[in-house]
């Protein structure tokens, strides 16, 4: 490290602007890019799937003006100022305008320091993140196809998601190829939900993958909050002797205590967490060793600093991380989960949903796949950056996530 970037690191590292930046390179993204007064930007993905504009007007409107003169290097103190200083604390919109700051600003510090993001979190404890992708179709030999697929590919986790007879538009069956973009209209369209149709479908769906594809591969599910407690705990028992590593999302967390009727029926390991954004939604889950694996990401949850504490807070009850990676989170965020990924010692998988060829030209990155792990690269910073130029090409498209109701009308968790 050089004389000049050692007396960045140790010194005051005024902000000198802060811009959020909009564009659609194959979906919405929400960018905040930070710059100080030595030169030294970084970047944060706002990103929230639906709602983005929402995320701009608070960064623009309350956030940046309070930034600007701050030191860079004061992180926890930023982040503090943020949360506590708002009064109206947690919540989808404000944690996540909190988490691009955050993710900003560990990009500075590192870049200052010269080092990878991985390194100043306190090192390796893995050479690489394994992640899982998502193998999904319109029938069960469908899914069964693309699980093949992913493995080809060099994945040793797929998660699998099939569609169902009788149900109109399905979770998880996408309409492309690799790039599965759920948000698919100016206004929500509508899907068909049938509880009884698809516990009586998902067993067979996963008989048939450790048939056709053995014991050794990593299959996971996502049921996306589509089941009761006790519904969840059926599901779980019946999808028993396929030793899924995760069953996701099961059933609505907002009432944590429900999971301890899922836990005592099944041993199907339990996830949670895409949609939390502070540590109390997942505190008790974890207290009480409800779940397995905490899903909560860096955008969604307050950013890498809040996101350590949610991931100490687990490793005490043994449980492991296995944070959201789906499209609607830009590289500048799934750079800065490898990273912490890399660190975090009590980590057990990222998902990745692959980005198009357009985003990935947007935000230029240097973490790579290979034999089923990503990796990060040795770039100072968390290794994203974005072209302002290119993507001022692709303007904001409003886009919405759908609903679900029943076969009776009745609206339901999407």
């Amino acid at each position: 490290m050089s004389f000049e970037s050692a007396v960045v690191a140790g010194g005051t590292l005024k902000i000198r602007d802060a811009r959020v930046i909009v564009c659609s390179p194959g979906r919405n993204f929400v960018t905040l890019k930070i710059e100080t007064d030595e030169g030294v930007y970084g970047i944060g993905d706002a990103t929230l799937n639906g709602r983005e504009l929402s995320v701009v007007s608070y960064l623009q409107d309350h956030v940046v003006p309070n930034l600007i003169g701050r030191d860079a290097h004061r992180i926890e103190d930023i982040w503090q100022f943020l949360y506590r200083g708002a009064y109206w604390r947690r919540g989808p919109v404000t944690m996540t305008a909190i988490a691009a700051v955050d993710t900003a600003l560990w990009d500075i510090k590192a870049k200052a320091a010269g080092m990878a993001l991985y390194q100043l979190l306190g090192g390796r404890s893995r050479d690489g993140v394994l992640v899982y992708g998502h193998a999904n179709g319109a029938d069960i030999e469908e899914t069964v196809d693309q699980v093949g697929r992913y493995i080809g590919m060099g994945y040793r986790a797929v998660r699998a998601q099939s569609g169902v007879p009788g149900v109109k538009g399905a979770y998880g069956v996408g309409r492309g190829d690799l790039y599965y973009e759920p948000a698919d209209g100016t206004l929500p369209t509508e899907t068909l939900w049938s509880t009884s149709a698809y516990l009586n479908h998902a067993p067979k769906l996963f008989e048939r993958l450790r048939e056709a594809h053995g014991p050794e591969i990593e299959l996971l599910h996502d049921v996306h909050h589509r089941l009761t407690p006790i519904e969840a705990a059926r599901l779980g028992k019946a999808l028993e002797p396929f030793r899924l590593f995760w069953m996701e999302d099961s059933t609505p967390a907002e009432n944590q205590e429900a999971f301890r009727l899922i836990r005592q029926h099944t041993v199907t390991p339990l996830a949670v967490g895409e949609i939390f954004n502070s540590i109390h939604d997942c505190r008790e889950l974890i207290q009480n060793q409800l779940i397995d694996y905490i899903r909560t990401t860096v955008v969604h949850a307050g950013g890498i600093t809040h996101l350590r504490r949610i991931a100490d807070l687990a490793s005490l009850y043994q449980v492991r991380t296995g944070s959201h990676g789906a499209t609607d989170l830009s590289p500048a965020c799934m750079g800065a989960a490898l990273h912490f990924d890399t660190w975090v010692p009590n980590f057990g998988i990222q998902e990745y949903m692959r980005h198009t060829p357009e985003t990935d030209e947007v935000f230029p990155h240097d973490y790579s796949f290979d034999d089923g792990y990503l990796r990060v690269g040795e770039t100072p910073g968390h290794g994203v950056d974005i072209d302002e130029e290119l993507a001022a090409r692709y303007p904001y498209k409003p886009m919405q996530l759908p609903v679900a109701r029943l076969t009776d009308g009745t609206l339901w968790n999407w």
